[in-house]
């Protein structure tokens, strides 16, 4: 790169740090956050063109975000330490979403729950089960995955959901699991797997307060729509 490009390239890493300090986030592009992220890791090049190819490869900037590490390595001029400094960001958003989201009874918050719950689920490429343990006070115990599955099925049984409830002392827990085909309306196997765990749950003195499908863009309750 000559001289007259690093100079470009420099002023332009200047403008888009200067543009996002005033404006906020939303005052820059997807592929300009990127950028930022890129910045960091890739000193010496313009990564401008390599953030516009991921987002035509992922399609958004949180589903770059998102994606898994594997498939993050396979982007051409994305090292090793581009792809942890993207894996970092959604960490550390993912670090305050889930303390917001414990900061009072889940019931009472379920918004920042749903952020969570959206920003964990809402990008991934194979079906996950999720299952939340609450206390006797509805406070988050601990969000945990139960299994995870392929692009459209992933295998739960009752007596572990139970299992793990009593070692937690749970009094209540949220079923959550991910459509990746982005659609989050139950399916009849949804439904009848609800049943099982709610009626198993019943049994020992575990409420299931919900079921909650997330889809890309939004999400499914299964208490909202009279299916429990």
């Amino acid at each position: 790169m000559g001289e007259a490009a690093k100079e470009h390239m420099r002023g332009h890493r200047s403008r888009l740090r200067e543009r996002f300090l005033k404006g906020g986030p939303d005052a820059l592009a997807d592929y300009e956050l990127l950028e930022l992220i890129l910045f960091l890791a890739i000193p010496r090049r313009d990564v401008k063109p390599l953030a516009k190819d991921l987002i035509a490869r992922f399609g958004t900037y949180a589903a770059v975000l998102s994606a898994d590490v594997e498939r993050l390595g396979a982007m051409p001029g994305l090292g090793d330490t581009a792809v942890a400094a993207i894996k970092s960001v959604q960490a550390s958003a993912l670090h305050l979403a889930r303390v917001q989201a414990r900061s009072q009874p889940v019931l009472d918050n379920w918004s920042a729950v749903s952020d969570y719950l959206q920003g964990v689920m809402g990008n991934m490429a194979r079906e996950q089960f999720r299952l939340m343990f609450l206390d006797r006070k509805n406070k988050l115990i601990t969000d945990e995955v139960l299994s995870e599955g392929t692009i459209d099925h992933t295998a739960v049984y009752p007596r572990e959901v139970i299992r793990r409830a009593l070692e937690l002392d749970a009094g209540a827990l949220i079923l959550v699991h991910n459509h990746p085909s982005g659609d989050p309306s139950p399916s009849r196997a949804d439904i009848l797997m609800t049943k099982e765990i709610s009626e198993a749950c019943d049994k020992v003195g575990v409420k299931v307060h919900d079921h909650i499908i997330v889809g890309k863009t939004g999400q499914a309750s299964f208490k909202e729509l009279g299916l429990l």
